[in-house]
């Protein structure tokens, strides 16, 4: 009995060994471990697409580029229009909620659209942040790590927040003040990690 248990200890001792030189030699051990979705493909290419949207307006904002916040705002209601909610793998309440979210969304972007001068255009851009912080995390979006800023300076001291998906300054509110008006308030992961 005694020898099998050595062999057994013996051998299980040789499997670790043998797959922690197959990951020294493949470099595996410095790649990112996978992120498992709880959410579908369908869905998270489609979440991918909104944010991308987003974040271009955002970039758009902070150019103060009037046709390039017009092109990014086309693609955002396109995106949240298109988001595909029916493929989230939540109960009933919270696919509702977060349909509530994206038409939101999409709603605030066709009013910004609407908007004649970039301030009320940042209006429309704050509503929209805020709405798309409450579908992350609706959502739990994990293929990405999203950062959530606040400038308190912004619209005349009242505040606004954005979301970005890197943790450099980049105001969309006031993005030519001298002194920079960002705090990071919240980092958005959902990683199973």
């Amino acid at each position: 009995m005694k020898i099998a248990l050595f062999s057994l200890f013996l051998l299980v001792c040789l499997a670790c060994n043998q797959s922690s030189d197959k990951e020294a030699k493949s470099g595996a051990g410095n790649e990112k471990p996978l992120v498992l979705s709880t959410n579908s493909s369908a869905f998270n290419q489609s979440f991918a697409a909104l944010l991308t949207a987003y974040l271009q307006l955002k970039d758009q904002l902070v150019a103060e580029q009037d046709s390039g916040i017009a092109q990014a705002t086309r693609a955002l209601i396109l995106a949240s229009d298109s988001l595909k909610i029916s493929e989230l793998k939540v109960e009933a309440d919270l696919r509702q909620t977060a349909f509530s979210f994206s038409d939101g969304i999409s709603s605030e972007a066709q009013g910004l659209f609407g908007e004649n001068n970039l301030l009320s255009k940042r209006r429309s851009f704050q509503m929209i942040s805020d709405q798309l912080h409450d579908l992350i995390r609706t959502v739990q979006y994990n293929q990405k790590t999203l950062y959530r800023f606040y400038c308190d300076k912004a619209f005349e001291d009242q505040g606004a927040y954005w979301i970005s998906d890197q943790t450099g300054i980049s105001n969309p509110y006031l993005p030519k003040t001298k002194e920079p008006c960002s705090v990071l308030k919240d980092t958005l992961s959902f990683s199973n990690n």
